[in-house]
């Protein structure tokens, strides 16, 4: 006896799966017609939360340069070029490309050619090579959209992969300004302890001289030797680290290590990020950013398939035919020819549940789709949500650290000048020494964080790519429009 629970939950699947069968519907009977673009479950806000920037539609495709590193933009643009993750997604995307071919030649019949010639040998031969020709047709009509919905499936991933390589150069083109940024800290932060070890070896030669004279105890002497061998110290490492830095961005610009690492030894400062000037609405994410056109098209992608499953389900209509000559020689070849035409209908009774199970899959499938959309819509409104409140904070910050800095640098001077005239003990001097190595270093590290605050920032708005730099119809969007090629030709 039924206690009504098996009728409430396939009512809840049949109800949570309903947009996607009307999607299915769409994909399969009109696969060549614009697609409805799908509404995510996931509330989509009006104006961003953790900032009040006006909201602007700043362009953000070549974002790089506006840091005017001129390094950082070769470096950038060559990655664009070189890097081999890049390259394996672009030959993706030819796969996607010849995929839909291959889906959109269902439409059309096949012919195959055949010919043979035999040979007689024995006691009695006939003379002559007799010969014979034949072609057979076959041709299968798409009367319930599984055709279409294979090439509009096809079309979808084709679109999917096309954004995906777009979402992959978004990714690239940040961490090679991530990396770079880094290693300008880097090796600012060792011409800051270069520098400061030559200004403790200094004071140690002073505490000497002071120590000789009999000034002071070698208490002095010793705590000189000490601070010197711990700035020491950190060269070895910050060297290293930046050689490790370096030889990840020539790795990501597709050449070997060696040529990058040299680029640094200039002394140029972390770059200045413009003044922030306006966000792009959140709603606009879901055209700018392309990791969420890839999921939606593969929504899309996963809706088709619902249909192509359902077909299935229905009537068959095939046509064959054929026309060959008889095995006769050369000169009367076509003397005899015969052919026919077969026309068929075939419809599934009976299987063990397997379409059914494959429809069930298909939907399931594209519930895991939409569930990815949804979340992905979610990832990029944290990532710049979090990316705004970095990039304003690092500005406070780098304030902070400017004033910090020039405190520390008075204090530095003062302490240095009182312990040469004997005002003050040389404990002292070490304390506002080490507070000035770490101003400097604190207000370099500021910097950088502010510099990769901006670039995280617009990164996650979608910057980094442009729809004309790739070699498929970016510009006919899934919201709107179909997410793939629109070139079609079938029927």
């Amino acid at each position: 006896m039924s206690n009504g629970l098996p009728v409430k939950r396939e009512w809840n699947r049949a109800h949570r799966h309903a947009p996607l069968l009307a999607l299915a519907v769409l994909t399969s009977a009109c696969a060549g017609q614009p697609f409805a673009a799908p509404t995510p479950r996931v509330a989509v806000p009006e104006n961003w939360a953790e900032t009040d920037a006006p909201l602007v539609s700043p362009d953000t495709a070549a974002y790089w340069r506006q840091l005017d590193d001129p390094l950082l933009s070769e470096l950038v643009e060559q990655a664009i070029v070189q890097n081999r993750d890049i390259a394996a997604s672009a030959a993706r995307l030819d796969q996607a490309r010849a995929a839909l071919v291959q889906a959109r030649a269902a439409y059309l019949p096949t012919l195959n050619a055949s010919g043979n010639a035999t040979r007689d040998i024995g006691d009695a031969p006939r003379d002559g090579v007799p010969l014979s020709l034949g072609l057979d047709a076959a041709w299968e009509a798409d009367l319930f959209g599984q055709v279409s919905g294979n090439v509009a499936a096809a079309r979808a991933d084709l679109a999917a992969q096309g954004y995906g390589l777009a979402d992959l150069q978004r990714l690239i083109v940040g961490q090679v300004a991530l990396q770079t940024i880094n290693a300008r800290a880097l090796a600012e932060q060792l011409a800051i302890a270069r520098d400061t070890l030559g200004n403790q070896r200094e004071n140690l030669q002073i505490a000497r001289w002071r120590n000789q004279a009999g000034l002071v105890s070698s208490l002095d002497v010793e705590q000189a030797r000490a601070q010197v061998a711990q700035t020491a110290a950190t060269i070895p490492s910050l060297e290293a680290s930046l050689a490790a830095t370096a030889n990840a961005i020539s790795t990501l610009i597709g050449e070997p290590p060696g040529r990058v690492l040299a680029e640094f030894d200039t002394g140029t400062p972390v770059p200045t990020p413009p003044a922030l000037a306006g966000l792009a609405a959140p709603a606009a994410l879901l055209e700018r950013r392309p990791d969420l056109r890839a999921a939606e098209a593969s929504l899309y992608a996963a809706g088709a398939r619902i249909g192509v499953a359902r077909a299935q389900l229905f009537p068959l209509v095939r046509l064959t035919g054929s026309i060959g000559t008889g095995p006769v020689t050369a000169g009367n070849l076509f003397d005899m020819v015969a052919g026919g035409l077969v026309g068929s209908i075939s419809q599934l009774l009976f299987d063990g549940g397997r379409t059914a199970a494959q429809v069930d899959s298909a939907e399931a499938g594209a519930e895991a789709a939409l569930a990815q959309w949804e979340g992905a819509i979610l990832s990029a409104l944290e990532e710049v949500e979090s990316a705004a409140v970095a990039r304003r904070t690092a500005d406070e910050r780098v304030t902070i650290n400017e004033e910090g800095l020039d405190a520390a640098n008075n204090s530095a001077i003062l302490a240095r000048s009182q312990y040469e005239a004997g005002l003050i003990d040389f404990r002292t001097l070490l304390t506002a020494e080490s507070a000035l190595l770490s101003a400097r270093n604190q207000l370099v590290t500021a910097e950088a964080d502010r510099a990769s605050a901006f670039v995280q920032l617009t990164q996650a708005l979608g910057g980094g790519w442009s729809a004309d730099a790739f070699d498929f119809p970016l510009s006919g969007s899934s919201r709107g429009s179909s997410p793939g090629p629109s070139d079609r030709t079938d029927p």
